[in-house]
């Protein structure tokens, strides 16, 4: 763990790349911004919103951090010599984006080799940073500075539960999910990253999804685990590098979904 003066400066880091990025967003949000697909098979959106916020971060990196490794979905991946790594997504929600939902968001963390140490889930048009790690557990917004907490919610019938795409991952995949959904209270869709910071906030209780990378979910995992929440894959393994995830509010309500979705 980096002492307290390396932490301070990690953290400010972070938050001028998330400045940065906000600046690079907002003016093309809502715009008639042309969108690239990067998937011939399907439809991977991204535009130059996405391609200049990360820019813009690795730009501030360049200038506070040259050390450090980076690893962003536009740009790939930069080597470093400090042993840290910079794990960036410029818009979590592209699709979001381009249709004018403001439920995307900018996802930044910090890790070493034994995982995420900090990160932040931050939603510039409506003005919200939520943030996770070294101590720290906080949403700033229109209200002011509040602390995170998961919910204490404890049970599958008294859960809501969120995930992005209502088809989730393959056939199986999808039907994992549905097998927990229909245990749960509600469940509601297409919240990209902003469903995690949900969770850390204590709005939600369960978030499952699948076919993520490690940029989908190195800052809400340090998020949600600050806020008292666990994040693991759906076989209650490290979820650092993507893949099946499931973030839940408690550990008895984590260990219910696991038992469903560990056998997908």
């Amino acid at each position: 763990m980096p002492d307290s003066t390396e932490q301070v400066a990690l953290r400010r880091c972070a938050h001028a790349m998330a400045d940065a990025a906000r600046a690079a967003i907002l003016p093309l949000f809502r715009t008639a911004l042309v969108s690239d697909n990067k998937d011939l098979a399907g439809f991977d959106p991204v535009t130059e919103a996405d391609r200049g916020a990360e820019r813009a971060m690795r730009d501030v990196l360049a200038r506070l951090r040259p050390d450090d490794a980076i690893l962003g979905e536009e740009y790939g991946e930069t080597g470093g010599t400090s042993g840290m790594q910079w794990v960036l997504d410029p818009i979590d929600g592209t699709r979001a984006f381009i249709s004018g939902t403001p439920t995307w968001g900018v996802l930044i963390s910090v890790r070493n080799a034994g995982g995420p140490l900090f990160g932040l889930i931050d939603q510039p048009y409506v003005g919200e940073r939520f943030e996770g790690g070294f101590g720290l557990s906080e949403m700033t917004g229109p209200r002011g500075t509040v602390p995170l907490a998961v919910s204490g919610v404890a049970r599958l019938d008294e859960a809501t539960i969120l995930t992005t795409f209502p088809e989730v991952g393959t056939e199986a995949e999808g039907e994992g999910f549905r097998r927990v959904a229909r245990r749960c209270q509600l469940a509601r869709y297409g919240m990209d990253c902003y469903a995690y910071a949900l969770l850390a906030a204590g709005h939600v209780d369960l978030v499952v999804e699948a076919g993520l990378s490690a940029y989908d979910v190195q800052a809400p995992i340090a998020v949600i685990e600050a806020a008292g929440g666990r994040v693991t894959d759906w076989q209650g393994r490290p979820a650092h590098e993507g893949g099946r995830v499931l973030a839940a509010a408690t550990e008895d309500l984590h260990a219910q979904a696991l038992d469903i979705l560990s056998a997908v």
